[in-house]
């Protein structure tokens, strides 16, 4: 959590949040009025939130890593013009593209991009066609929600996409609990990714074709070291 987050959680009368991210964030500030729904509960989230707000009180809507990647800031602002007199501020936090990434080393120094591997908003098809191309343009990939209950073969059809296109020798990485207890982390191959076990807490990393291992950390050069030197 930012500095800028914990100050803004101190300032709300209302904290609102996916029942998860609640109990998480309760721990720090127990004495806070509390709002949560479950899963899919995103638009009764928000409204509830706005609802709120409208009313006078300061409501801070909490979500994993940074709100505008993946997170609530998008919907609340689609909703925002429902609720006239109500004014929203984003405040960024560490994604876990960013957070991961620090943990297993420098996977992401040279250009890259995020890909989810849930088709509840987006079709696989679409999800795929991103894949190839992130492939073919030899981007580095952050893969987000890499497998769950119901998609328990979906980093493993993400990775035959992959390695289509790619060396199965392909550096990547997994990394669990994000900035959580519980947290760990460990690179293997592409072709070893294919088999490995992921869930909905994991973020995957897929580095480039420059992408090495180095005393055990994941380096993707961005071109610093000139060759000699």
């Amino acid at each position: 959590m930012t500095l800028r987050a914990r100050e803004a959680l101190e300032g709300a009368e209302l904290i609102v949040g996916y029942s998860t991210y609640v109990r998480l964030v309760q721990r720090d500030f127990p004495h806070k009025m509390y709002l949560a729904t479950g899963m899919r509960g995103e638009v009764d989230r928000c409204r509830m939130a706005l609802e709120h707000a409208a009313g006078g009180e300061q409501v801070a809507v909490v979500c994993s890593g940074d709100p505008g990647v993946y997170g609530m800031a998008g919907l609340l602002l689609e909703l925002a013009p429902e609720y006239p007199g109500v004014t929203i501020e984003v405040i960024p936090g560490v994604s876990a593209a960013n957070g991961g990434a620090a943990i297993l080393g420098a996977p992401l120094m040279h250009d890259w991009c995020s890909i989810s591997l849930s088709d509840l908003m987006t079709p696989w098809e679409v999800i795929e066609r991103r894949l190839v191309a992130a492939a073919q343009a030899d981007f580095c990939i952050a893969l987000y929600n890499p497998s769950s209950k119901g998609r328990q073969d979906y980093l493993r059809r993400a990775c035959d996409v992959l390695l289509k296109t790619r060396s199965p020798k392909t550096v990547c990485g997994c990394v669990r609990n994000v900035g959580r207890e519980g947290e760990e982390c460990r690179t293997l191959t592409l072709q070893e990714l294919r088999d490995a076990q992921a869930d909905m807490l994991t973020c995957v990393f897929v580095g480039n074709s420059q992408t090495v291992v180095v005393d055990g950390r994941m380096v993707t050069p961005r071109g610093y070291r000139l060759e000699g030197q």
